[in-house]
């Protein structure tokens, strides 16, 4: 009667994920949605939507995704294939690597940064089990 309908990653974009303060995770996300994070995380982030960073949200350790928006702590290497968003509460330090890149005035951005040309814009999610999948731009 009620048949079930397996989603795909379009489907799920536009959804949000969400890790609230006062959490902390030690280890690896892997989504296809989108993604905000006010807890901690040390590890790494992948992920085919947008990834918010709340003003108390800490990450440590490696990002990959779509679109990002940082108004937390930030320490390792990120890659947003098209728009990263740097607050003024924000604190990035590292390697930062953006298909475009928009800095308020009051944020603290000590790292390299490198613009992602076209041919290069391919995020490739991991599952945990070694299988990869990989999304062009």
């Amino acid at each position: 009667m009620f048949d079930k309908v397996k989603k795909n990653g379009t489907e799920l974009l536009g959804k949000t994920n969400r890790i609230v303060e006062g959490t902390s995770i030690v280890g690896d996300i892997v989504s296809k949605a989108d993604f905000r994070l006010d807890g901690e995380l040390i590890g790494n982030f992948t992920s085919q939507g947008k990834l918010v960073i709340g003003a108390l949200g800490i990450i440590k350790g490696e990002i990959v995704c779509n679109n990002a928006d940082i108004e937390g702590e930030f320490q390792g290497k990120i890659k947003v294939l098209e728009v990263l968003n740097i607050k003024a509460t924000a604190r990035i330090h590292g390697e930062v690597a953006v298909g475009k890149l928009s800095i308020e005035p009051g944020a603290e951005f000590t790292a390299t940064c490198a613009m992602i040309t076209p041919t290069t814009k391919e995020v490739t999610l991991k599952d945990g089990k070694g299988a990869e999948e990989k999304l062009k731009q």
